[in-house]
């Protein structure tokens, strides 16, 4: 569960990061990088799709600058994921919700 997020850190089950993450099942990768910072492309979710959620979750920042692609977004939903694209602050209260009775990912932008 995502405990609390601010512009530029996260705690999840207690413990903060400070670095964009992508937040499995049973995991967390806390240094999610993209190839181009403020665009999110099909090669940034390998990690994501091999895993096989049900819903893709994608935190676009403090103020939502972050964009999804329409290739982007088209590669997902092909993979038959669906995709949830809301600023950050929303993705987390969003990633909580589903959480419960869902296989999902979160991809969280923690600033901008």
């Amino acid at each position: 569960m995502i405990d609390s997020y601010s512009f530029g850190e996260i705690t999840i089950s207690g413990k903060r990061y400070t670095s964009d993450v992508i937040i499995f099942e049973d995991t967390i990768k806390d240094d999610w990088w993209r190839r181009e910072g403020h665009s999110l492309d099909p090669a940034d979710l390998s990690e994501v799709i091999s895993a096989k959620p049900e819903v893709l979750v994608v935190g676009t920042g403090n103020s939502g600058l972050m964009k999804i692609p329409p290739e982007t977004a088209d590669f997902i939903k092909s993979k038959g994921i669906e995709l949830i694209a809301q600023p950050t602050t929303e993705a987390c209260q969003t990633y909580n919700k589903l959480s419960k009775s869902k296989k999902v990912i979160a991809c969280l932008h923690l600033t901008c």
